[in-house]
């Protein structure tokens, strides 16, 4: 997951309201949205390559999602799929900070990565790179390759457009697809420099990427409604094009 633009609380019938691009390499197999035969609870897409997920929820309301660091630095021997720490979060019954604490404690398992956990009554944000753990209060927050918030175009980009759908009581997975669709670049003086030189940078500017071998694979739009309903809705871009995956329940409070 590369691009994670997110409304805590937005408005008096919302709890969450989360857009979100995954960019990767095509040849990664995955898995489409939907229940893990597993853990039936959790809906989410899967890695099939090295197990895990990049965003999802469960019943009981539990969500996270990760976002790598981009960095010139090489990851560690033997790393961890990331996305194994968003499977494990949503598979545990542990509070977000307990879960939080025990993980600090192993991240040098894992390359460099930024993650959103919460549950129906509190959102958490931890960056592996620097060790920051924060419990968030409500607002509008973004996150790409980086830390939480650097303004990169795509992630200011993102907070706007999500701010004027909530504003306007026009959000829906059509609209939030549309913004996730943009495929603009950015001005050259205006992309970040993280040490992968600036023909990279150009290219992973955009909200959505599409490069060669890699590019954005889906987007998601999940919505928490302050009585407990959910909506996710994913859609893919790899080829042949299908139709959008939407589940919709309520949250399971005794779950």
């Amino acid at each position: 997951m590369c691009l994670i633009i997110l409304a805590w609380n937005p408005t008096p019938g919302y709890r969450l309201a989360l857009a979100a691009n995954r960019d990767e390499f095509v040849s990664r197999p995955t898995a489409r949205l939907g229940f893990h035969d597993g853990a039936p609870d959790v809906l989410a897409g899967r890695d099939l390559e090295k197990g895990g997920t990049w965003l999802g929820i469960t019943r009981n309301g539990r969500f996270a999602g990760v976002t790598n660091f981009r960095s010139s630095i090489a990851p560690p021997p033997n790393a961890r799929s990331r996305g194994l720490v968003v499977s494990e979060f949503l598979e545990s019954d542990d509070p977000p900070a307990e879960f939080l604490a025990r993980l600090r404690t192993r991240r040098a398992f894992y390359a460099g990565f930024s993650l959103f956990a919460g549950n129906p009554h509190e959102l958490w944000y931890y960056h592996s790179p620097k060790d920051l753990l924060r419990r968030l209060d409500t607002g509008l927050y973004g996150l790409s390759n980086r830390e939480l918030d650097t303004p990169w175009p795509k992630v200011l980009r993102g907070k706007s457009a999500l701010s004027e759908l909530i504003i306007s009581g026009a959000i829906s997975a059509k609209a939030v697809f549309s913004m996730l669709g943009d495929r603009s670049f950015p001005r050259n003086e205006d992309l970040p420099d993280t040490g992968v030189g600036l023909s990279l940078e150009r290219v992973l500017g955009p909200v959505f990427i599409d490069a060669a071998g890699y590019g954005t694979r889906s987007s998601t739009f999940l919505m928490v409604r302050s009585d407990g309903e959910v909506t996710m809705t994913e859609r893919t871009h790899d080829p042949p094009l299908r139709p959008d995956r939407n589940f919709e329940f309520r949250i399971d409070a005794a779950g």
